[in-house]
């Protein structure tokens, strides 16, 4: 048996925040992981057995981001659908991961192509459903030419976009939401097979912490699995004993590497991330700089330090 998993090869990263990231996007692109996110937010999977999902769901292999983190080693990390999404008119959108996967019990082998996003500033100068929606839309017309040609429509597949927000504001925290299409009958009723406008869906996963309300279930999954707030023995204990995700011995020493890279890319970065959250909130926002600090909820304390840092140069 190999020495490692995925999982565990997932964990390895370098010393800087990009080095984080595409750890991140590593560990959440393992089937064992995305399973669990599917039975949990996506309503075709909530009567499937995870295992169900990894093994007879999940379609194919898609990349994780424009160039995979680390080399095929024969795993289980899906690698097949490519994450670059190009028109020659609105440029070129690269996911964090991107596949398929098919509708359990559709006799005609209906798929869903599903994008997952892993995302630490919840403050970009946007809204994050607005990105969200635009990702699910270019999902959606890049299939002509690739899912269906000419007037086929009816071969459009329905697409989910994912979220999980690492950093949410406080009446976000431990929230899953979910945004689609659905009818409303303004004069009448006019009936339509749903399969035929449900065709985009938007789920924010908002992550928070074991002092909260919700915090149980793929919430707290992802929160043992990205947060640094656990110990790497807690890790390796809740995912293993609570969410039957295995791990092998060696796991050991890539949850420390994990661990320890978290803190130093929050110690070195966390100043210059509130700074630029800040000057987003007072630009886009036209918020004060007090009500700024209260909407990130930096502590009375540090404040003065942040408002020093804003007035240089």
């Amino acid at each position: 048996m190999n020495g490692e998993t995925t999982i565990a090869q997932g964990l390895h990263a370098t010393s800087d925040s990009a080095g984080y990231d595409a750890a991140c996007k590593r560990v959440l692109s393992e089937k064992a992981i995305l399973a669990r996110i599917m039975k949990s937010c996506l309503e075709e999977y909530k009567d499937c057995d995870v295992d169900d999902i990894a093994e007879k769901y999940i379609e194919g292999q898609p990349q994780v981001s424009a160039v995979p983190v680390l080399p095929d080693e024969g795993g289980t990390v899906i690698r097949g659908m490519d994450t670059a999404d190009k028109s020659v008119h609105e440029g070129t959108v690269t996911y964090d991961i991107r596949f398929c996967a098919f509708v359990p019990g559709s006799e005609e082998q209906i798929a869903l192509i599903i994008n997952v996003e892993a995302q630490n500033d919840f403050y970009p100068g946007y809204p994050l459903i607005k990105r969200g929606i635009y990702y699910g839309c270019r999902m959606i017309s890049s299939q002509h030419g690739r899912e269906f040609t000419g007037s086929h429509y009816e071969k459009i597949k329905k697409v989910y976009s994912i979220w999980i927000c690492m950093n949410p504001p406080k009446v976000r925290e431990n929230t899953i939401t979910r945004y689609r299409m659905l009818a409303e009958h303004l004069v009448g009723e006019a009936l339509e097979p749903v399969r035929n406008y449900d065709l985009l869906s938007i789920i924010m996963l908002c992550l928070g912490g074991p002092d909260g309300e919700n915090y149980d279930g793929i919430l707290r999954m992802l929160d043992v699995l990205l947060g640094s707030e656990t110990s790497e023995a807690e890790k390796r204990k809740i995912l293993q004993d609570d969410y039957d995700i295995q791990m092998t011995q060696t796991m050991e020493r890539e949850v420390s590497v994990m661990c320890n890279l978290s803190k130093g890319v929050e110690e070195k970065g966390v100043a210059k991330g509130i700074l630029s959250s800040l000057k987003n909130l007072m630009e886009t926002m036209g918020l004060t700089i007090e009500q700024a600090m209260a909407a990130l909820k930096i502590p009375e304390s540090e404040r003065q330090k942040y408002m020093d840092l804003l007035e240089r140069p």
